[in-house]
Parts: structure tokens; sequence; C-alpha cells
């Protein structure tokens, strides 16, 4: 079992490999990247705790849900300890089950031809698989711990501006369901 009181840099590599269930849908999760509070200039919780963020400073293992771009709804687990403000993105992950309703979620007209792979692959659409609302911020996440360590790797962030090159996005090598940062070959 995860202890979500450890920093979000910990916590993270031990996602990878887990289910997350929320609202018939279930993913295993392929990537995921860390963000470290008030250290950590990418943070939304850098400069403190705000009426938005607030979530991030509650209890460990609980979803901060927020809006990305003003049209992605995407989803960080909480941890580190209370009032830390930190908190693991869910950056993609392999579809388990309820495939047909994640599909009727994606907000695309050729939904039912999105590739398998490609249907919680990054965090937008890994938010819109699981139907992830701003209602669910800071409601416990459903999470089933893996049953073995999966291969990682970790490296840069990616999709961010500050702090990009601190080495903390994780993934599962070669797997077809995680991010492909542009100007990077395939991983």
């Amino acid at each position: 079992m995860i202890d979500f009181a450890q920093p979000a840099d910990l916590v993270a590599p031990q996602l990878l490999g887990c289910l997350v269930t929320h609202r018939g849908v279930t993913v295993r999760l392929t990537e995921v990247e860390a963000y470290t509070g008030a250290s950590d200039p990418a943070a939304h919780t850098h400069r403190g705790k705000t009426a938005r963020n607030a979530a991030m400073f509650g209890p460990g293992g609980r979803l901060y849900v927020y809006l990305s771009y003003g049209i992605h709804l995407n989803g960080n687990i909480v941890c580190a300890p209370e009032g830390d403000g930190q908190g693991c993105l869910m950056r993609g992950g392999e579809v388990i089950a309820g495939e047909s309703l994640a599909r009727k979620r994606r907000q695309r007209p050729d939904r039912n031809r999105i590739p398998f792979a490609n249907l919680a692959r990054g965090p937008g659409n890994l938010g819109q698989a699981l139907g992830l609302e701003l209602a669910d911020n800071g409601t416990p996440v459903e999470l089933t711990p893996r049953e073995t360590e999966p291969e990682w790797v970790a490296g840069p962030r990616i999709g961010i501006s500050k702090n990009a090159e601190a080495p903390l996005r994780f993934w599962i090598p070669r797997d077809p369901t995680v991010s492909t940062p542009r100007g990077y070959p395939k991983q």
C-alpha cells in the first residue's frame, strides 16, 4: 500500500502500474509527474494555498482536479504531509475496464476510431476517460495497488515552462500509452 504522507517524488513511481477507478472506468497508470510544492515553481501550490488549489494541501490519497487551458480537466493525487501542497499528476494510462464509456467521454467526433493506446494518453485524455469533474476535487481516489513493480524511468517533465528540466516525470518505458513529447523520440 502506498504511504501518501511521503513526498511526491517518492510517491510518483509507486503509482506506476496501479489501477485508478472512477465513474465506471479503470485505468492502469503508466505515466505520472511529481509536483513538490513550495520548492517547485511549476507546482500550483508554489505560491501558497488558494481556493483553487486548497485540495492539494489536504490529506493524501485524494484528488486535486483542475481545468487546464480552459478545456481539459486534469487530475493529481495529493501526497506528502497534510499542508505541504504536493501531488502527482496522472499523465497517462491504459484503460483496463470501461472502454466503451471512456470512448463515449472523449470529446471528439471520431472517438470510436481513436486508437486504444490513445484513450487515456495525456492528462486531458485521461481526465476525460475517467470522467473527472471539478466537483471531484478533494474526494478520495479509488486506487488498487499494483501486483508487481514495473520497470520505470524518470526524466524531465513536459508541457510546462517552469522547472521542466527537473527529473520528476516517471513512466513505464516502451508502453504505448505514455506521452511522446514533441521533439523527443518515442519512449
